[in-house]
């Protein structure tokens, strides 16, 4: 029988995040922030003494094991739930498909209530406290996780942090005069400041909402919309805000979500004379929403959505002049885009340089790696490392975007544009990773030998996003070579977003073909799983270590090395061009290069030799084991 939660217990925790939480509001709210304080760690001791039995244990279990996010064992899987599964029980259908594929961690998008209508695809937020009804109900969802958590299967769920739908119950209020409502936005009686922010504001959707702020009548008031339209900039300068969202934090907590994801938590706070994001302050609210939990739900962490540049990127780690628990988990947007840049060019030198410029994250930290996600691909190549390779960042941004939307010379991409900026010359990209590989032009074609390669251009992105380090993302699709989706051009809601055209539906009959032998379907299902296995196995691939990446002296070969005071060594070979390498071992393993094997291939001799497109993970017998439970 499961014990209650105890009063020394929930001291204790109090004890340990009481410094984080005033630390974080003080930088906040100056003198404000005691009472604030003392108001959030009264609400996480009602919070933490609701929870059920089955997550107090849950509680109680990674206290023991505090780094279960960091192991080896760690794999995870991203869909939006509606496509995925068509509803809640649908995914629950679906849990077989996740376990036959080796996957521990489901990270659902955007299942909240959101607006009625268009929503930015579900981040405009009318409900922060029940899924979307089309979806099922809050019992649902108790029962979705609670066979997910029976099935060693954590949640990560989306928490969107710098605004809500113009329709949640606060915009409502604040348009029928509540004056508590309204502060919780951000918001002008006529232009004279928006347009002195404006100066300094890019424009997140240039063609689908060109400007940072909108007018509702109403209120006769300019409501800050850094998004779209539709979707109310909070104002986290206001306490009020912070009490508010940690409130509907500890209720998602206790639904049994272990990762919530911090949506934009990079554009949380505005400065005259910024671009409004990465401010030091977003960090603090990230830091006191940490601490904040750590009282309330333990064994819940926190993912930084935080897309941005990679001298911004580590901070939300909590890596600081002085470091401090701030995010769990943030997403490699760094790896991503090089991975990318590298199958365009076939050279390996910007990547090493832009990788191996970034500080490393704390020990108790890691990343969510990933070859693809729901959104759009945007080119974040740093002027600097551009330039210490030869570059222009300008130049190598406008080649990316003209590569993988296949209109240069030698492409074998079919991407879409996404968010393009006529002023900066600025584009993004849309499109499954089978489209911008050149899997879906084969296909078209029938070339085989094109096939062949695209295949292999797909599973060495993934080899190299499971072999860095961190959690690494399988997305929805993926797995089974699916194709764009060009139904949303159909839909009058979707038709302008073109990143719907990566968000297919789950399609069973394309799963089937997993099991026809030779079918792209079939060998990109086992190429992935038998990454999920040798992951397993490979325990250097521990989390609390950090790549860093290696001149191998081959222009096409791109390496990294890790180290593990505990679990050993690795050594990471990607070979992205498409001709046969060859190289020396690097002077990072020293003289110890006899015995080593490739975990991905461990029969293989002449480790130091790469087809093309192939990738290797060098290290020892030693280092392979048995992986431990999920906790």
């Amino acid at each position: 029988m499961i014990q209650p939660l105890s009063a020394p217990e929930l001291d204790a925790r109090a004890d340990d995040w009481r410094p984080d939480l005033l630390a974080a509001l003080r930088g906040l709210y100056g003198d404000r922030a005691d009472d604030l304080a003392a108001a959030m760690e009264k609400r996480a001791r009602e919070a933490a003494l609701q929870r059920s039995p089955e997550l107090i244990d849950r509680d109680r279990v990674r206290a023991t094991q505090p780094d279960w996010y960091l192991g080896n064992a760690r794999v995870g899987y991203m869909a939006y739930a509606d496509r995925f599964g068509g509803d809640l029980a649908g995914v629950q259908r679906r849990i077989s498909h996740l376990t036959e594929l080796g996957v521990d961690v489901l990270h659902l998008l955007s299942l909240l209530h959101p607006r009625e209508g268009e929503s930015d695809g579900g981040y405009a937020i009318r409900d922060y406290r029940c899924p979307d009804p089309r979806l099922g109900t809050v019992a649902d969802l108790r029962a979705m996780i609670g066979d997910l958590h029976a099935a060693g299967i954590s949640l990560c769920l989306d928490f969107v942090l710098n605004h809500t739908s113009d329709d949640h119950e606060w915009t409502l209020a604040a348009r029928q005069g509540s004056v508590y409502h309204r502060d919780l936005f951000i918001t002008f009686p006529d232009r004279t400041v928006p347009d002195q922010y404006e100066r300094t504001l890019p424009e997140i959707f240039p063609d689908m909402s060109p400007g940072n702020f909108t007018w509702i009548p109403e209120m006769e008031r300019w409501v800050w919309t850094t998004f779209r339209e539709f979707q109310w900039d909070l104002n986290w300068a206001n306490p009020d805000v912070m009490l508010e969202v940690t409130e509907l934090a500890f209720h998602l907590a206790n639904l049994g979500v272990d990762i919530l994801r911090l949506d934009a938590i990079a554009f949380t706070w505005k400065r005259m004379g910024t671009n409004c994001q990465n401010q030091p302050e977003a960090h603090l609210v990230g830091q006191a929403l940490r601490a904040a939990l750590g009282i309330a739900a333990p064994s819940t962490i926190l993912l930084a959505e935080a897309i941005v540049g990679p001298n911004d990127l580590i901070g939300y780690l909590g890596r600081h002049d002085l470091e401090r628990r701030e995010c769990e988990l943030a997403y490699h947007n760094q790896l991503m885009v090089q991975g990318w840049s590298m199958l365009a060019t076939k050279k390996a030198n910007l990547a090493r340089v832009a990788l191996g410029r970034l500080p490393d994250p704390p020990a108790r930290t890691t990343w969510f790696t990933y070859v693809r996600c729901h959104d759009d691909i945007g080119w974040a190549i740093d002027d600097r490392d551009a330039a210490a390779v030869g570059l222009t960042g300008f130049g190598h941004r406008e080649f990316l975007a003209s590569f993988f939307r296949g209109d240069f010379w030698g492409s074998f991409s079919r991407g879409t544009p996404f968010g393009v900026n006529p002023e900066t010359n600025d584009e993004r990209t849309s499109g499954m990773a089978s489209t911008l590989t050149g899997v879906a032009a084969a296909i078209e074609s029938g070339d085989a030998a094109d096939l062949d390669a695209g295949i292999e251009r797909m599973l060495m992105l993934y080899s190299i996003a499971f072999g860095y380090g961190g959690i690494p993302i399988v997305y929805m699709g993926d797995e089974l070579c699916m194709l764009d989706d060009q139904t949303y051009l159909d839909d009058p809601l979707r038709q302008a977003d073109s990143r719907w055209c990566h968000r297919p539906v789950f399609d069973d009959a394309i799963a089937a073909r997993r099991t026809v032998a030779g079918s792209p379907e079939q060998r990109l299902w086992d190429g992935i799983r038998h990454l999920v296995a040798a992951r397993r196995a490979c325990l250097p691939l521990h989390g609390a270590t950090t790549s860093r990446p290696v001149d191998v002296g081959h222009p096409t070969v791109f390496g990294w090395h890790r180290q593990h005071p505990r679990f050993g060594e690795l050594l990471g070979l990607a070979n992205v061009g498409d001709e046969f390498a060859a190289i020396t071992p690097p002077s990072v393993l020293g003289t110890r290069t006899v015995g080593l094997v490739d975990h991905l291939a461990p029969g293989s001799d002449r480790v130091f030799e790469l087809a093309p497109r192939q990738v290797r993970w060098l290290g020892r017998t030693a280092d392979f084991a048995t992986v431990p439970a999920t906790p």
